[in-house]
């Protein structure tokens, strides 16, 4: 399952179209503070956030990796800089876009992470 968190509804809304076409089964969450909630009581498999929203920030993918830990985030903002984007990656984010984002290298993004996360954790039940 995807968690898709996203405060602008238009930007959800496509980022659900785009990766329900995928064939992901899809959650979402309306800012930070819903999604660590969500995280909480449901783990998804990989969480795709928007940074600069309420209850986001670099404080906020701190949080989100200490509810799920081995869950991969693909984060997105059109507010970033390079500073930022270290920032956030040393933060545990395993992906970071500046918006206006390429739908298709961020389709590849996730089938990455996910195939990746699969692979572990077949590897991890044969060991």
């Amino acid at each position: 399952m995807v968690l898709i968190v996203e405060d602008d509804s238009e930007m959800r809304s496509l980022l659900r179209d785009e990766l329900w076409g995928e064939g992901y089964q899809l959650k979402e969450a309306r800012d930070g503070e819903e999604a660590v909630r969500v995280a909480r009581e449901s783990p998804p498999d990989l969480i795709l956030s928007d940074l600069k929203m309420p209850g986001g920030g670099v404080e906020y993918v701190s949080r989100l990796k200490h509810t799920v830990p081995n869950c991969p985030l693909v984060l997105m903002t059109a507010f970033g800089d390079a500073k930022l984007r270290t920032e956030v990656l040393k933060s545990g984010a395993s992906a970071y876009f500046d918006k206006p984002v390429h739908v298709s290298e961020l389709k590849a993004t996730i089938k990455r992470l996910l195939d990746h996360q699969v692979r572990g954790e077949k590897q991890g039940a044969r060991g």
